[in-house]
């Protein structure tokens, strides 16, 4: 088989009913399955399924092994050579499969691409999850061509160009399965959110590239796994991107980075108290400490993915702040960060 559309679904009844038919009419590529693998649902998705939608073939995975080990589980049992992942909140529209088959079959450097992900809600808006292609600052905030932070642009075209990027959405994903495999996959212990990030972070260390393809384009709802104001959301975030630093970053900038991650934390912390957000604030201290119980066990994690960067990669994070320019110098959209900083569009 060469392409395999896997949707991970925990009781995501309502989202399978509503946009699944989109995915079959619209993804009729050569040698291509859809998949729906299911995370243990305790709804009705699985009769769902089976009652109307049989031509799609199901995993049934027997617990919630969250968003990272269920896709590792699912795509184990998979043999092709590409793997979308998909969320299942995500519209797909005519034609959006084959511009990214096409960039992969075309582009041997590419590991991973993604379309341009623009919100299903307001359809003239790029969707927070990844937008045109993602980016990491040097303290490892991520932002996107057309969002940084919740600054949010309309869609006008901007950002048409396929562009290299430093990550790419797990709302929608085409990735190499052989480079999956490669590096692992996601990893299991993210249960959800950063999951993607790091994963793109492994490939580029091993030499690897990672594209926007904005020829191709989808609508996301967004926000399926928890709302943004969920503790256990800003919990995992913080958690995730410090153990996701802490395996990527190069032994000359890892410590100066964590050092400067301590005080923007204790900020961001006491940002939270004094606006009354206590859960946040939990969830950040809850975070920072997790990280460091989990630290050591990722020590000889860290000393593999170093080993296999390859030779003059030093790309690892965009050389800015972006807390810097969007907070202090106000810029709110990503084309007037300034360029040479940057990775160039391809």
């Amino acid at each position: 088989m060469k392409t395999a559309i896997v949707i991970l679904n925990w009781n995501g009844e309502k989202m399978l009913r509503r946009f699944l038919p989109d995915v079959l009419k619209h993804s009729a590529c050569e040698d291509t399955e859809i998949y729906v693998a299911d995370n243990a649902s305790t709804d009705h998705s699985l009769d769902l399924l089976k009652r109307e939608f049989p031509e799609v073939r199901t995993i049934v995975l027997e617990t919630n092994w969250g968003f990272a080990e269920g896709y590792n589980k699912a795509l184990s049992q998979i043999n092709a050579e590409y793997f979308v992942l998909l969320n299942s909140d995500v519209e797909v529209t005519d034609g959006w499969l084959q511009p990214l088959i096409h960039f992969m079959d075309t582009h041997k450097d590419a590991a991973a691409c993604q379309p341009k992900l623009l919100s299903e809600g307001a359809r003239d808006l790029f969707e927070y999850a990844g937008a045109c292609g993602g980016f990491i600052d040097s303290y490892g905030y991520p932002f996107c061509r057309g969002r940084i932070f919740d600054k949010i642009e309309h869609d006008r075209g901007q950002y048409d160009d396929v562009s290299e990027v430093m990550w790419a959405t797990g709302a929608c994903m085409v990735v190499r399965s052989d480079d999956y495999k490669k590096v692992g996959g996601l990893d299991k212990c993210f249960f959800a959110h950063c999951e993607e990030i790091d994963m793109c972070w492994r490939l580029r260390i091993y030499g690897r590239k990672i594209y926007c393809v904005p020829q191709s384009k989808v609508y996301h709802v967004g926000g399926g796994t928890l709302p943004k104001n969920n503790p256990m959301k800003t919990y995992l975030n913080f958690r995730n991107n410090l153990i996701m630093l802490y395996k990527n970053l190069p032994e000359n900038k890892l410590n100066k980075v964590m050092r400067i991650r301590v005080l923007l934390d204790a900020i961001a912390a006491l940002q939270a108290l004094l606006t009354c957000r206590i859960g946040d604030f939990k969830a950040i201290i809850k975070g920072r400490l997790d990280y460091k119980r989990r630290k050591q066990q990722y020590a000889e994690i860290r000393q593999r993915i170093q080993a296999q960067r390859a030779k003059n990669f030093d790309d690892d994070t965009c050389n800015l702040s972006i807390l810097w320019h969007y907070y202090i110098k106000g810029i709110r959209l990503f084309s007037l960060l300034p360029i040479s900083t940057l990775r160039k569009s391809k």
